[in-house]
């Protein structure tokens, strides 16, 4: 077999690195618990109808044939494709189990998704989210959309990462100040804002009037509304500042005082309301959210979400929700790149139970099911080598504690090798320091 070619965009992380990444997890995982959401997995697949009806996603789905299928003969299958996200899934799983849920309805979901994306830094075509979302029958109250935050900065607080800043609009206002200087199409003036990073302001200006039909003052006018960021509610003074009234953009505005307030009550300086946010999807009806990453800015959101309300609708019943989701895979690629996180050594393993000769290796057996009833990682050395080789295949995987079982009735004794401190103990008793329980990561 000829040596392997990677495939990029398709993460493979070393022991150590899934490690960190498992930590992470669980890390978001508890706070997720913690705030009442419920654990939820959802197929990899779903028809390419549901991926393809909102938002501009057909050239990133990723679509399902079998190998043996001619085109069209597979019996459906050719109209199936991978999920891109975690939303559209939920979305269609809410409608299928609707009569099996508990209104409002909690759920944090941990996938991965796919995306044919051409790959960069901090972008793949495989990779990890962990979502939570909130979805009720016929209306949702609006507070939910100001505990997404609170929940995204606990979890993110709760790692060893640089600190995060959400940044927070409101389609509402977008749309309300559309509707207010004359703009029939804020579909359309809103994603040539959302380009506004990436493009610049005169670009931008050029696009909504070729895609929206804005005026050059339209544009001027647009473009004052992004450019307004404030870390408290001064927000909504600035843009009613600019004149136009909208019975739309006024609602928008009294929810998004809502969630800066909350999030600066719970956390000050978490949120910060920027009005240049609108996020790409056409599904997202009210708050929207992206975060960046202290120092990683230029990588653009980590996390990102939003309020929806017709995303899961069957006939005249909708099921409004709002979500927000972590890019794990994203935030770590870019922290791993950096070199910024490590782990305590590369193994789980706390205790290396040493062989005294191939004939004690069931004496040996005996002390390693002993500690790991009691919790502690443990594994038996793969050879009767001298002591020596067998602390020092413990010292290449960073296991902290080597066990030699006693012979001819003398007690057993374990040795830190780092410090080289080695005392008597009894496997039934010993217990290594908490720290070193575990890898740490930092």
């Amino acid at each position: 077999m000829s040596k392997p070619t990677p495939i990029s965009g398709f993460p493979e992380w070393t022991p150590q690195q899934r490690m960190i990444e498992q930590y992470v997890l669980d890390r978001i995982r508890g706070t997720f618990e913690l705030y009442g959401f419920a654990p939820l997995e959802t197929r990899a697949v779903e028809p390419l109808d549901q991926l393809l009806r909102k938002g501009e996603t057909s050239k990133e789905v990723y679509v399902i044939r079998r190998l043996h299928d001619e085109a069209g003969t597979s019996g459906g299958d050719d109209t199936l494709g991978l999920h891109f996200d975690l939303t559209v899934p939920f979305a269609r799983y809410v409608l299928e189990n609707a009569g099996k849920l508990q209104f409002p309805f909690r759920r944090y979901q941990i996938q991965k998704v796919w995306r044919g994306e051409r790959p960069q830094e901090g972008r793949y075509r495989e990779f990890v989210q962990a979502d939570i979302d909130i979805v009720d029958r016929d209306t949702l109250a609006s507070h939910h959309e100001a505990e997404m935050p609170l929940v995204i900065g606990d979890a993110l607080r709760s790692l060893p990462i640089p600190p995060v800043t959400i940044q927070v609009n409101n389609r509402k206002i977008c749309e309300g100040f559309y509707r207010g200087i004359g703009l029939t199409d804020p579909e359309a003036t809103l994603r040539a804002v959302d380009k506004l990073d990436k493009i610049g302001p005169a670009k931008v200006a050029d696009l909504l009037a070729e895609t929206a039909g804005a005026s050059r003052s339209q544009a001027e006018a647009c473009l004052a509304l992004a450019g307004i960021s404030a870390p408290d509610a001064s927000f909504a003074d600035a843009v009613r500042a600019l004149g136009v009234s909208d019975p739309l953009l006024d609602e928008g505005l009294a929810e998004l005082v809502t969630v800066v307030e909350t999030a600066a009550e719970h956390a000050p300086g978490l949120c910060v309301a920027d009005l240049r946010i609108a996020r790409g999807l056409d599904y997202y009806t009210g708050t929207v959210y992206e975060t960046q990453l202290a120092g990683y800015e230029r990588f653009g959101s980590i996390c990102s979400g939003g309020r929806y309300d017709t995303l899961a609708s069957a006939g005249a019943v909708a099921y409004p929700g709002v979500g927000i989701s972590i890019g794990v895979t994203r935030l770590l690629g870019l922290l791993f790149g950096a070199g910024e996180l490590s782990v305590s050594r590369s193994v789980p393993t706390c205790v290396l139970v040493a062989v005294t000769s191939e004939d004690q290796r069931a004496a040996s057996n005996r002390v390693a099911e002993a500690l790991r009833r009691r919790g502690i990682a443990t594994e038996v050395s793969p050879s009767a080598a001298k002591f020596g080789k067998q602390i020092r295949y413990a010292e290449r995987r960073g296991v902290p504690y080597v066990w030699f079982p006693g012979v001819e009735g003398a007690s057993d004794e374990v040795k830190d090798i780092r410090s080289g401190e080695q005392v008597s103990a009894v496997a039934d008793r010993w217990s290594p320091p908490v720290t070193d329980l575990r890898p740490v990561v930092t």
